[in-house]
């Protein structure tokens, strides 16, 4: 019986081949096997997010590779930044997190300006609303009165003070119209310099 043996440097190649192929299975599979984690993860971050209320009004978005999960979009504060970083490290699977959110930062003084202007805005309206109010009742008033409801006089309010122009009859009239002013709830003072009496 004739027994042919294969030569070494065959038998040495298709040993190199065969765990070459075994080498690109395995990486292949490992592979695989990162991107599904990966996957996993980002799904898992995604959803804490939409579950946490910290984050209803800011735009993150989530990637990861390799189980490093990056980060980026906007958040309404450093607050929000910071704790998406927090619940990102937390995950099973994440290696660590590369924050790139925009967050913006109100400074005391930015927030300071906001809050007088609106303050400014408030007062300024609860002003107009009182002096308007004012004119109405002193308007209202002399219409009422006797002696004054048939008299042309305009009014006019600025800060609670009471501006009387136009013409009356005699100075009883005149001291009639500028005492229904006076009384008028809220009215620090009435000035009655552009009020004259007609001459016949």
């Amino acid at each position: 019986m004739n027994i042919k043996f294969m030569p070494s440097f065959f038998l040495t190649a298709s040993a190199v081949l065969m765990l070459s192929a075994s080498s690109l299975a395995l990486a292949a599979r490992d592979d695989g096997m990162a991107t599904v984690s990966d996957t996993a993860i980002t799904a898992t971050v995604k959803a804490k997010y939409l579950e946490d209320s910290r984050f209803k009004n800011s735009d993150i978005s989530v990637t990861t590779t390799n189980g490093v999960v990056t980060l980026t979009g906007t958040a309404t504060g450093p607050e929000a930044s910071n704790a998406a970083v927090d619940l990102a490290q937390h995950v099973k699977g994440v290696n660590s997190v590369d924050n790139q959110i925009v967050a913006p930062i109100a400074t005391p003084s930015m927030a300071t300006k906001i809050e007088d202007k609106t303050l400014h805005v408030t007062h300024a309206t609860e002003r107009l609303v009182d002096d308007s109010w004012i004119t109405t009742k002193v308007k209202s008033a002399l219409l009422a009165d006797n002696i004054t409801k048939g008299l042309k006089i305009s009014v006019d309010t600025r800060h609670h003070n009471v501006f009387l122009s136009g013409f009356v009859d005699t100075q009883g009239s005149m001291d009639e119209v500028i005492r229904l002013a006076s009384k008028i709830d809220g009215v620090d003072m009435v000035d009655s310099s552009a009020l004259h009496i007609a001459k016949n």
